[in-house]
């Protein structure tokens, strides 16, 4: 069994993929193993990713239909051996040593989650954060749960993404990725954080997250039905979690309070360009929501 299982779904992502699997190929830590899974792409990825299970045994591959990526990651999974699971998105990259920091973090501290500070790429220039201000707030920079499930509302602390991170394999016992949804961490990061005991944050960058147009994430920013369809689906995670949170019965009064300011918060998000029509579909859907968790 080795140490590290590094998840990578992979779709159509040929401009990327070399940069990203050449960043796996050069860890200074490397018991690890990478599963990656093709969900289907329609150019080289595929045939780029052969390339690199021909000359590294610890790189597997798997060829699906599209099914999205929780599909992808839901793959991944089933053929992980890992004690820890990582992920890795098939357009960012890694710093050399990412694993070797995670995992000698993990044996010093007995943490289940350990997260390390990102670094985001952008129109060909790097924005960087200061995670020690995040992260250095907490004695021996321990996360405490209830901090870490409440930035699924704001993301202050950047501990959403599945990704930037290693997770004992046992928190994934009877955890599946929620499919066909889009902000597909958000809907499921917190499933792992309620069963975690101790969850540590590395102030340094280590994870490069990219920022491309046509990810999942970014299109349709400025247009009014995909920002509506956006919102429908942050309303629709965060009630997940708050069916969650209530039937774990955590911290309920807490988390309820934190989902009214979110909602009040996007209340406030009306685009005055907007016309009168779309206004009022924006608001009508957020106060129906809002109405429902009224205490």
């Amino acid at each position: 069994m080795v140490k590290v299982s590094i998840g990578i779904p992979v779709y159509n992502v040929s401009e990327y993929l070399c940069e990203c699997l050449d960043s796996v190929l050069r860890q200074t830590f490397t018991d690890f193993e990478v599963i990656m899974v093709d969900d289907g792409s329609t150019d080289d990825s595929f045939s780029i990713c052969q390339e690199y299970v021909s000359k590294d045994s610890r790189f597997k591959l798997i060829h699906q239909k599209n099914k999205g990526l929780a599909g992808a990651r839901n793959t991944c999974l089933e053929y992980m051996t890992g004690d820890f699971i990582a992920w890795l998105d098939s357009d960012d990259w890694l710093e050399d040593d990412y694993l070797e920091r995670l995992v000698s973090t993990q044996e010093k501290t007995g943490a289940d989650i350990v997260c390390i500070g990102i670094k985001t790429f952008m129109n060909d220039e790097f924005y960087m954060g200061s995670h020690q201000d995040k992260y250095g707030a907490f004695p021996d920079h321990v996360i405490p749960k209830k901090i870490a499930m409440s930035d699924v509302f704001w993301g202050i602390y950047a501990l959403i993404s599945v990704w930037g991170n290693i997770m004992d394999a046992r928190l994934y016992k009877g955890i599946i990725f929620s499919e066909g949804l889009n902000y597909e961490d958000q809907g499921n990061k917190f499933k792992l954080y309620l069963k975690s005991k101790k969850i540590v944050g590395i102030p340094e960058l280590g994870y490069i997250y990219r920022i491309r147009s046509g990810s999942i994430t970014q299109d349709g920013a400025t247009n009014f039905e995909k920002i509506l369809e956006s919102k429908v689906m942050q309303v629709t995670n965060l009630e997940k979690f708050m069916y969650y949170i209530e039937n774990a019965n955590y911290e309920v009064d807490y988390f309820h309070d934190l989902y009214s300011e979110w909602l009040d918060k996007q209340l406030q998000g009306v685009d005055s360009n907007w016309d009168e029509n779309q206004q009022e579909r924006y608001r009508n859907f957020l106060l129906k929501h809002r109405n429902l968790f009224k205490r």
